[in-house]
């Protein structure tokens, strides 16, 4: 049976073990359009048996509001532990809170800039600041076009820092069908960075029966001739 959601103040009350037993993602959604990437990072490392952690921002729930049908408390569901915004003392905040990394889904150019120089205002920012200096990974999903050079200034940043800047630009060589197809395949690719395999996504080069990878494998062995 699965445990019951917890909010940040629950947990830290808790018991918990100093070492977790298994794999822990932070997942943070800011007010950037497309919420789906978050809301399907959740789906996907809840499928995975990932325990996720939660942080969205308040511009993010008005994103919600506008973009999806689901609730404020929906979207809580979706993971194992929320925390407020507000609450820069929450275990996600902190080096010691052991996880895997952190992915912002979708990433404004807002709480990009907050990263990039070490804003942790709020426990999104703060939560990314401290998973750079834990030197783990930080994979952000920037939502914005045209870009600035203050905005690429920023994003030359966080990459220095040892972030990952993935920008949910579409795959169309998986000859997707529909919107959720698009934001199902970025958000394994984001996941991949992460070690976390999601079965069903297709991938390049996986089927040899395709003819275009047949294309492709002729085209290479032309040019190891040459």
């Amino acid at each position: 049976m699965k445990e019951p959601i917890l909010n940040g103040e629950e947990y830290r009350a808790a018991a918990t073990p100093a070492v977790p037993e298994g794999r822990r993602l932070i997942i943070g959604i800011s007010g950037a359009t497309g919420i789906a990437y978050g809301v399907q990072a959740l789906r996907f490392a809840r499928a995975a048996g990932i325990e996720t952690h939660l942080v969205i921002t308040a511009a993010a729930q008005q994103t919600r509001a506008y973009e999806t049908d689901l609730s404020a408390r929906d979207l809580r569901q979706l993971a194992d532990v929320t925390y407020k915004p507000s609450d820069v003392g929450a275990a996600i905040a902190s080096g010691s809170f052991r996880t895997d990394g952190m992915i912002v889904a979708p990433c404004s150019v807002r709480t990009l800039a907050a990263i990039a120089h070490g804003l942790g205002d709020n426990a999104l920012t703060r939560s990314a600041d401290v998973t750079l200096k834990e030197r783990r990974r930080l994979v952000l999903l920037v939502r914005e076009t045209p870009l600035t050079l203050t905005h690429l200034r920023a994003m030359t940043a966080i990459t220095e820092m040892g972030g990952v800047v993935m920008p949910p630009v579409p795959a169309f060589y998986q000859r997707p069908r529909s919107v959720a197809d698009l934001v199902r395949h970025t958000v394994a690719r984001a996941l991949d960075l992460f070690e976390v395999d999601v079965p069903g996504i297709p991938r390049w080069g996986d089927d040899p029966s395709d003819e275009r990878n047949h294309i492709r494998t002729l085209d290479l062995t032309r040019k190891a001739q040459c």
